[in-house]
């Protein structure tokens, strides 16, 4: 059963070798991702939940490399995984998940990789298919990866969208109060336009979370430190 929730973005700059030191907005973004992702630390299991271009589900025997992103820094889902044969094409989320296990000291991991157009519909049904999965007394704990929008201001990756701050007032309220039906009910078009490509799998976590247990909110937060809104949110079953 899933116990507890993390909610990280998944921004390659919290990895340390890509940026060279030095940057404090790369450094706080790493903390507080390491922080978030320490609270599922002492849980047995991992599962983690992204979105890619190669949708699929990686176990913990797959390992992969950062090399697409400046630096050949290898990483594992799983103790066991053959960092020699670390796959340059690994999504994104996968990577991350596998470096954050790693830095904080977490069990394996297996990474749900969902397209990041997959409709509300779709994910309602990956997230129950999740559910159905974990579903028994061993705790899971579910890591989920996404970022918000990335047209903040003037740091932005795109143009600067007017729209950008309402979008991500109502994710960081729907964390921050446990609302599943405000995840569910996020637009796809508005959250592609916007470029947040957390949309999906935050919608996968919130029927995922239906089942079971109702949830307490222990940490909500969201920062837009480099044009980018990154949140980050823990759940406890109550």
């Amino acid at each position: 059963m899933i116990r507890r929730v993390a909610v990280v973005p998944h921004p390659p700059l919290i990895v340390p070798e890509l940026t060279g030191g030095g940057d404090r907005d790369a450094d706080a973004v790493r903390a507080d991702c390491l922080a978030v992702a320490a609270s599922l630390a002492d849980l047995p299991r991992w599962v983690a939940v992204g979105a890619g271009d190669r949708p699929g589900r990686y176990r913990p025997d797959v390992a992969g490399t950062f090399r697409g992103f400046g630096v050949d820094v290898r990483v594992g889902l799983g103790a066991k995984a053959d960092l020699t044969f670390a796959d340059p094409g690994l999504p994104l989320p996968a990577l991350v998940a596998g470096w954050l296990r790693a830095q904080v000291g977490g069990p394996d991991v297996t990474v749900h990789v969902v397209a990041a157009d997959l409709s509300p519909s779709e994910c309602a049904d990956e997230g129950a298919r999740i559910a159905e999965e974990l579903a028994g007394p061993d705790p899971v704990g579910l890591l989920v990866l996404g970022d918000g929008s990335h047209r903040h201001g003037e740091r932005s990756v795109g143009r600067p969208d007017e729209r950008s701050s309402a979008f991500d007032e109502e994710v960081a309220r729907a964390f921050a109060a446990v609302d599943l039906d405000a995840l569910a009910q996020l637009d796809p078009t508005v959250a592609a336009e916007l470029g947040a490509v957390g949309r999906a799998p935050w919608q996968v976590l919130a029927s995922a979370a239906r089942a079971g247990r109702p949830w307490r909110p222990v940490e909500a937060r969201v920062s837009t430190p480099l044009g980018v809104a990154y949140h980050y949110a823990v759940w406890e079953t109550a």
